[in-house]
């Protein structure tokens, strides 16, 4: 499960379907409707959140909106659309991170994607993020936090 910091206007087809699916999965953890995935550690800053359902529903209709600018139909029934809640603080470290593994991604199976995107420094983050400086977060697995 990856809930991305970037913006999901950066993923594939491929990639933006998984995010939806994930995300719904988080969702569905968030409100205790399964067992599995209960200690994912790309919870964790939903659910240090004040109000994490209303924050993954907000982080769901920031991926929707992508969706329906792509022609997808990703079913708007499965979350609160009109979720607001306030910003999740995350670290520029954590943005490099997972910028550089999404470029590693389309470099394997969306080139074309990738070599539009390999050129942005800093990426976009999905609207629900306030970047800080900072470094990799402790929870992404197998990392060591580096200056960012």
């Amino acid at each position: 499960m990856r809930l991305w910091t970037i913006h999901p206007k950066y993923l594939d087809a491929k990639g933006l379907t998984a995010l939806w699916r994930e995300g719904l999965l988080a969702r569905a953890v968030l409100h205790g409707k399964t067992r599995g995935y209960t200690n994912h550690p790309q919870l964790i800053r939903f659910r240090a959140h004040p109000v994490p359902l209303a924050a993954i529903d907000a982080y769901l209709a920031g991926v929707l909106v992508e969706s329906r600018s792509r022609g997808y139909h990703f079913d708007a029934s499965k979350i609160n659309e009109t979720a607001k809640a306030d910003p999740i603080a995350e670290t520029s470290g954590q943005l490099a991170h997972e910028w550089n593994h999404l470029l590693k991604k389309l470099q394997n199976r969306d080139k074309e994607r990738w070599e539009k995107l390999k050129i942005i420094a800093t990426p976009d983050q999905h609207a629900l993020f306030l970047i800080t400086d900072g470094t990799i977060q402790d929870w992404e697995k197998g990392q060591k936090p580096e200056q960012a």
